[in-house]
Order: structure tokens, then C-alpha cells, then sequence
């Protein structure tokens, strides 16, 4: 009985070293010797491809509805893919 008790902490002690392992390095891009954190690359990338898209559904003149909540989750979904894809 005593035995099953001391399962909770090694069991939490290798999950707490399993989980912290992924924080060992933070991804950051070379900038002309400067280090930029990789996120604020992929959320100025997102918003670009995000304004690119508007621009193309405004030639075709193509409207989306509800616009003012479509381009900022466009944005967000542009920044989620490119951080999975390159990073």
C-alpha cells in the first residue's frame, strides 16, 4: 500500500521534465546582428498575406461577409500556418 503512494510524485516528476524540455531554446531570427523573436516575423508575415488577400478579393471584386471579423482571423490563420510550417 505504501508503494502505490509513491507512484504520484515520479510519475509527476517525469511528466514536469518531459513537458520542460521544449522550452529549451526560444526560436529567434538573425536580423543584421540583431536577435528578432521568430513570432513577431510570423505575425508581420501573417498580416501581409492577410492585406495580399484583401487586395485579390478586391480586384475580383469579391466581398466577404462580415468582413471586419474575416481579415483579422485571416491574419491569425496566415500567422498560425507559417509558425508551423517553418518553425
Amino acid at each position: 500500500m505504501i508503494r502505490e503512494g509513491l507512484k504520484a510524485p515520479y510519475c509527476f516528476a517525469i511528466c514536469l521534465a518531459l513537458v520542460s524540455n521544449g522550452c529549451s531554446r526560444a526560436p529567434a531570427i538573425d536580423v543584421m546582428g540583431s536577435l528578432f523573436p521568430a513570432w513577431l516575423l510570423c505575425i508581420g508575415l501573417g498580416i501581409l498575406l492577410a492585406a495580399l488577400t484583401r487586395w485579390v478579393l478586391l480586384h475580383y471584386r469579391t466581398r466577404l461577409l462580415f468582413s471586419f471579423f474575416a481579415y483579422p482571423c485571416l491574419a491569425v490563420a496566415f500567422t498560425f500556418a507559417i509558425w508551423l510550417v517553418f518553425f
